[in-house]
């Protein structure tokens, strides 16, 4: 059962600078050139950088080589060898190697721009529609929980999100503070339901 959000973390296209890529055009364009033969890394099949993968993929109209990872870290370092051509990454997984120039940000993957990356843009504004992918942590318990225990909790989680230092926290990390009402949190779990079973099923990601 739902209970309370917390925040959400935009996601980063990141590439290694001796790939050359400038711009989301530059990427894409190469995809184009070569079906088949850019290599995107992910966290693992299913996984939320997987899935910024597809959405961007799709609407962008390439067919990339996917190579899932076992996790965050071996898909960074598959791009930082220059063995992948990019990845969807979380921020305070690539600030420290974008500023030492191992990394070039191309745009961010998520709805609106990261905190961090002020003058990154969207792969929205990039001139890709629908290829944002809202990735968001939140609490849940067990579904037997008595409601006013649930609405106590959202109220607690609420609080403790908005407080100033939490919410200063938050951003230094690049995640968006995100607040909700039992009610809207349910309602965003249904729709994003509908919407991933779409891109799964538009992707054809089957799990392993």
């Amino acid at each position: 059962a739902p209970v309370a959000t917390m925040g959400t973390v935009p996601t980063v296209l990141v590439v290694s600078t001796s790939k050359g890529y400038k711009t989301v055009a530059d990427l894409v364009a190469a995809a184009r050139a070569k079906a088949g033969a850019i290599v995107a890394s992910s966290a693992g099949i299913g996984s939320s950088t997987h899935m910024n993968l597809e959405r961007f993929r799709i609407s962008a109209g390439i067919e990339v080589l996917h190579v899932p990872l076992k996790g965050a870290p071996e898909a960074l370092t598959e791009v930082l060898t220059g063995r992948a051509d990019f990845y969807f990454a979380l921020p305070f997984q690539v600030g420290a190697h974008i500023k030492d120039g191992k990394l070039i940000a191309l745009a961010v993957g998520s709805p609106k721009r990261s905190a961090l990356f002020p003058d990154v843009p969207t792969t929205i504004e990039a001139g890709y529609p629908n290829s944002d992918y809202n990735f968001w942590v939140g609490a849940l318990v067990p579904s037997k929980t008595p409601s006013e225990i649930q609405l106590r909790l959202n109220r607690e989680i609420n609080a403790a999100v908005n407080a100033p230092e939490i919410r200063d926290r938050f951003l230094k990390l690049g995640a968006d503070p995100l607040t909700m009402s039992v009610p809207e949190f349910e309602a965003m779990i249904r729709e994003e339901f509908e919407s991933n079973a779409k891109l799964i099923k538009a992707a054809g990601i089957k799990a392993n």
